[in-house]
């Protein structure tokens, strides 16, 4: 569900604003091809020295008269492909927010992503993502047109912001209790309960039957028999063909994608929450945490809330219950979440996320441990808080 305030706010942007240090317009829709050209203008974006949040519409451009040139965006470009957010998390540094909405005007449709929370320059490439745009690379948008930074220019926004910032001595980060913790110990499951995991070895023994008539010759009775003892008497048998059946099991991940998750994050869950204290004597302004996390097989975070169950059915998660769960996402060998945490008043500790994480460990990781680094950056850090903590299962 949209936001009516956010709408009209997009809408204003869309109508009436004019390109600048603070909006950009692009014609076409970045697409998979672009990303190079996202990221750069994101980073221009976030750079440029002005206050509040900045714009980049997509699907309208100018001509050499300054008329507008309309181009709608395409519905596709609004799905997960690329994932716009997830590029900024892995490619750029300090974290930056980034949110890609819809807006409908003057019967056309435009995409408009808003950069906000840019209270940490110099942002810049934290990895390679191909020749022309390499880690450390940054960008500033002067007037109309991303500009690569120097030396100098870096060295002027990091004077800048030391000059007003705090130490990350007195940060304390861990697992809430009576102290702050820096372990915690995590329950182990039996994977083989997954509901998937379940059915697939149903259809695997029904297979294996299959083969053994197909080859013996047997009757279909045997198959019978096994049907009913694997699915009871209320399910009546179905003749399948041995193709029906890998088909049916190539399929049944997706099949039982809701109770796998349910049995994941609301049956077996554990819920992982951290607890941050500002033992300084300043407010951390405009706080955020990042947290990364080894990936393993049996180690399971829920990337949103699982869906509720209700008389047998799935029903969504409320709008608010899934914004307020942390943002989740899987790279190749690292699980990141992050948060906005806002300010840290001095001595208040805060509780880092307002619906704790939900993770799920399988039994093969039981009598091990993880190791999970944070990093905390604010406004007024001179550096970056950062730390480790463990999970024992």
């Amino acid at each position: 569900m949209q936001n009516p305030r956010l709408m009209n706010d997009l809408l204003k942007i869309v109508r009436s604003a004019e390109p600048g240090a603070s909006v950009q317009f692009r014609k076409t829709a970045y697409g998979k091809d672009g990303i190079r050209l996202f990221l750069r203008d994101v980073i221009a974006l976030a750079n440029a020295p002005v206050e509040g949040a900045r714009y980049i519409v997509v699907g309208m451009g100018f001509d050499s008269n300054g008329k507008k040139q309309i181009n709608p965006v395409d519905r596709e470009d609004f799905s997960a492909e690329p994932a716009y957010r997830s590029l900024v998390t892995e490619y750029i540094e300090p974290m930056v927010t980034v949110r890609y909405e819809p807006v409908d005007s003057e019967g056309a449709r435009f995409g408009v992503f808003e950069i906000a929370d840019c209270q940490d320059r110099p942002y810049m490439m934290r990895a390679d993502h191909c020749e022309k745009l390499r880690r450390g690379d940054a960008y500033v948008r002067m007037e109309n047109m991303p500009v690569k930074m120097g030396r100098r220019q870096l060295q002027n926004m990091f004077e800048k912001k030391f000059a007003d910032s705090v130490s990350t001595g007195k940060i304390e980060i861990g697992f809430p209790g009576e102290i702050i913790h820096k372990d915690i110990r995590i329950k182990t499951i039996d994977l083989s309960a997954l509901p998937s995991e379940v059915a697939g070895k149903k259809i695997r023994e029904l297979m294996d039957v299959r083969n053994y008539q197909k080859n013996r010759g047997a009757t279909t009775v045997i198959l019978r028999m096994v049907h009913a003892r694997l699915f009871g008497t209320d399910e009546p048998y179905e003749s399948r063909s041995l193709d029906d059946l890998k088909k049916e099991l190539k399929e049944i991940q997706h099949k039982h994608e809701h109770e796998d998750r349910h049995f994941l994050f609301e049956s077996n869950t554990e819920h992982m929450q951290l607890v941050v204290l500002n033992q300084g004597e300043e407010t951390l302004e405009d706080a955020s945490l990042k947290i990364v996390m080894p990936r393993h097989d049996a180690f399971f975070v829920a990337q949103e809330l699982p869906m509720q169950r209700r008389d047998g059915n799935f029903i969504e998660r409320t709008p608010d219950e899934l914004a307020d769960y942390p943002s989740v996402n899987y790279q190749k060998d690292a699980v990141i979440i992050s948060n906005i945490l806002g300010d840290l008043p001095a001595e208040s500790p805060k509780l880092a996320f307002a619906i704790p994480l939900r993770i799920c460990v399988g039994s093969e990781l039981k009598g091990r441990k993880l190791g999970i680094r944070y990093t905390l950056d604010s406004r007024n850090l001179r550096r970056p808080a950062k730390g480790s903590l463990r999970l024992l299962f």
